[in-house]
């Protein structure tokens, strides 16, 4: 009876209290979930950790999971199981998702077949676990919220983490002219890697002026923008006769003059992946699926941990010196 009951469970990251970091809680003995219709069941070999997951976690977020709960929604790993009517997915098949029923900081995750995309074998684990929640959101900020068109500018403000990289990556494929941000020498050079014709430090006192310099007189028409409290003010200075910011990322509130999106009837655009609907997550899946196998979706995995370590995690994310790649659990 032991030997049965062990097998049955695994660890997961629980959280009973909304809270800082330390409320995040390893357990071994949870019980691994069955799969019920049109799910599956995935054995997680890495989970992508991120800033919304935080925000959640603390509880200063418009959407509260019920307590307890496991965080983690990218995860890449093999299918362990299938539920009834579920005819895309079979035992063994390498995947990735964009959402999880059960949680992804744990060693089996149940997760929706239709969150459920197969995973190439031109990826790593790690690197499917930075797919799912930063390129659908990239893609959405550029296309489905922002209207970008080639030929455009884009200035990705923070484009070292997760999302930056996802959008330096799908923008210049689409023939965007791509400007990014870093705070780090390093993060610059992600950036650049990553697609961006010209990266800036983001930390330089005058780096304002030299993306207005650069753009010359025209401005850039969108910016995806990951810390609008800090930034939103100087990016409405930034933009072209009817540009937009695409407001990717807040952590709190920033005042702005309106007058400035009235000289260039500029917009200020929120972007939530989770108000998507399922024709628009279709056509984000099939443009990503198809930068995998053209190439040039190459996720870049940065910091690593292992789920022991979850609480540093998310500690480092918030509070790291600068993102140079997708912060993963292994």
């Amino acid at each position: 009876i032991t030997m049965t009951a062990t097998r049955n469970v695994m660890r997961a990251v629980r959280v009973f209290e909304f809270g800082g970091p330390e409320v995040l809680k390893l357990q071994s003995d949870v019980l691994i979930p069955d799969p019920k219709e049109n799910q599956v069941l995935i054995k997680v070999h890495a989970c992508g950790v991120n800033p919304v997951e935080t925000y959640i976690r603390s509880g200063n977020y418009a959407r509260k999971p019920a307590l307890p709960y496991t965080p983690g929604s990218d995860v890449a790993g093999v299918i362990e199981g299938v539920g009834e009517h579920v005819t895309a997915f079979k035992k063994g098949d390498r995947v990735f998702t964009i959402g999880t029923i059960s949680g992804g900081y744990a060693d089996y995750a149940v997760a929706a077949a239709n969150r459920v995309f197969p995973l190439s074998d031109k990826l790593d684990f790690r690197q499917g676990a930075a797919i799912g929640i930063p390129y659908f959101t990239a893609y959405r900020a550029l296309f489905q919220k922002g209207r970008a068109k080639a030929g455009e500018r884009v200035l990705v403000h923070g484009a070292s983490g997760g999302v930056g990289i996802a959008t330096c990556q799908i923008a210049r494929a689409c023939g965007l002219k791509v400007l990014g941000t870093a705070g780090t020498e390093e993060g610059m050079n992600v950036v650049r890697r990553s697609g961006a014709h010209q990266a800036f430090n983001h930390r330089e006192a005058n780096y304002i002026d030299k993306i207005k310099e650069y753009t010359g007189m025209e401005g850039v028409d969108i910016i995806i923008e990951m810390l609008s409290n800090i930034n939103l003010a100087a990016d409405l200075q930034l933009l072209s006769y009817a540009g937009r910011v695409m407001v990717v990322g807040s952590r709190g509130p920033i005042e702005i003059n309106p007058r400035d999106t009235m000289s260039k009837e500029s917009s200020i655009i929120g972007v939530s992946l989770f108000l998507a609907t399922e024709e628009e997550r279709h056509e984000c899946a099939t443009a990503l699926l198809d930068g995998i196998e053209a190439g040039w979706l190459k996720p870049v995995v940065g910091s690593e941990y292992p789920l022991e370590k979850v609480v540093t995690a998310h500690e480092d994310i918030i509070h790291s010196s600068g993102a140079r790649g997708k912060m993963v659990l292994l």
